[in-house]
């Protein structure tokens, strides 16, 4: 296993546990398998367990699986506030308190705000005193490393990236993700701040593995170096020094196994120029399944209603790639939670967009179409219903 540094220069490795994925069993997560799996990972050199309060029985699992085998000071635990049913004080304590117990320790490694997608979540944060409540959890060896994971553009990415002195990060990229949400210029960022970051999804949950076009499945096959299609996503991501840890929802031995492998051989420059041209022409393959050509270059911004096009066209993008379910979630957490609304529906054709593309998308045209798919009314419902919520709490 090979290690990158933390904030305060300790080791952590560069492959993390994702423990969202756990396998279910008839009476929940069966323990006893996420057990073999976990200790795999552990004695291969993993030392970073990711979780949340979110996730069903994952604190508790892991919490016990660690405990079971007395391991618990010799592994970080990253575990998250949900910071999006916080509307007092008291509620912070009440959240923490309770992943303690589920997780059978006193104190933790690596604790986020959980799925931050704009600054209103920050400032809502805020007012519920939450710079004081970090200095005391802090300052009790309670919480060691304080960070957040992201989900929204990398402009609000940068925002709370400044707004706090943070010891982490963690955000969604992969080599189909460079310019969407905080993407490189928030990798960039962070590095330049001395912030770590991490990274989940690093594999699109698997779509950059199982799910590729079979041209490009045939592509990587077809290669001298005998890569897998994990091994060229994870590889793309080491290969970067800004990244410190990569998270992979492990849920098999054998793949416990193969990216373990890959993180003991992965290290800062490890790609070659014709690994980086078969992961070039790979994106191309994906590319070519595209519904609108927009490369998120961003000259049709800013737009003067405020709506996010290459936003919006990156989820419409993704429905044929990833399928309508998980581009209208991606929408819905990217865009639709934003204090302000940037909907294609604030449209007035001013054609002012259209002005500036370099692709001569007919994008008054386009916004329309690609909003009725990523949008439908039952997404349009349940979008305004969390706003309602989320703007709500941010006022009490």
């Amino acid at each position: 296993m090979n290690y990158r540094k933390n904030r305060y220069g300790e080791d952590i490795s560069i492959l993390g546990y994702g423990c969202m994925r756990f396998t279910s069993g008839i009476r929940g997560i069966d323990i006893d398998k996420a057990e073999k799996e976990i200790m795999e990972a552990y004695n291969s050199g993993v030392n970073y367990f990711d979780t949340a309060y979110v996730y069903s029985g994952s604190e508790a699992a892991l919490g016990e699986i660690l405990s079971r085998n007395g391991i618990r000071e010799k592994v970080n635990i990253a575990t998250k506030l949900p910071q999006y049913l916080i509307s007092n004080r008291a509620a912070l304590d009440k959240y923490f308190d309770e992943e303690l117990k589920r997780l059978r320790t006193n104190y933790v490694d690596y604790y986020l705000m959980h799925h931050m997608t704009a600054m209103n979540q920050w400032d809502k944060l805020l007012k519920v005193g939450i710079i004081d409540w970090i200095k005391e959890k802090k300052e009790s060896g309670q919480i060691r490393n304080i960070g957040f994971s992201y989900h929204g553009n990398s402009e609000d990415f940068i925002g709370i990236l400044n707004a706090y002195d943070w010891d982490f990060c963690q955000i969604q990229y992969n080599y189909m993700d460079e310019l969407s949400q905080a993407g490189v210029e928030g990798l960039k960022a962070a590095d330049a701040k001395g912030v770590p970051v991490v990274i989940m999804e690093p594999l699109r949950g698997g779509k950059l593995v199982g799910q590729l076009p079979d041209k490009a499945k045939k592509l990587i096959a077809s290669q001298p170096t005998g890569y897998s299609p994990a091994e060229y996503g994870l590889k793309w991501l080491w290969n970067q020094p800004e990244v410190t840890c990569v998270l992979s929802g492990m849920n098999s031995l054998d793949m416990v196994k193969e990216n373990c492998r890959i993180a003991s051989e992965a290290k800062e420059g490890c790609l070659t120029d014709e690994d980086k041209d078969v992961i070039d022409k790979v994106k191309t393959i994906i590319k070519e399944t595209e519904l609108v050509g927009c490369t998120a270059c961003r000259y049709c911004m800013p737009c003067p209603r405020g709506i996010d096009i290459p936003a919006l066209f990156r989820s419409y993008n993704m429905t044929a790639i990833d399928g309508k379910q998980a581009a209208r979630f991606e929408y819905a957490q990217t865009v639709g939670m934003r204090k302000e609304p940037a909907f294609a529906t604030q449209c007035i054709g001013c054609g002012k967009c259209e002005q500036h593309c370099p692709q001569s998308i007919p994008i008054r045209e386009m916004i329309k179409k690609a909003d009725k798919v990523v949008r439908p009314l039952p997404y349009r419902i349940g979008i305004a219903a969390a706003r309602k919520f989320m703007l709500r709490n941010a006022r009490t």
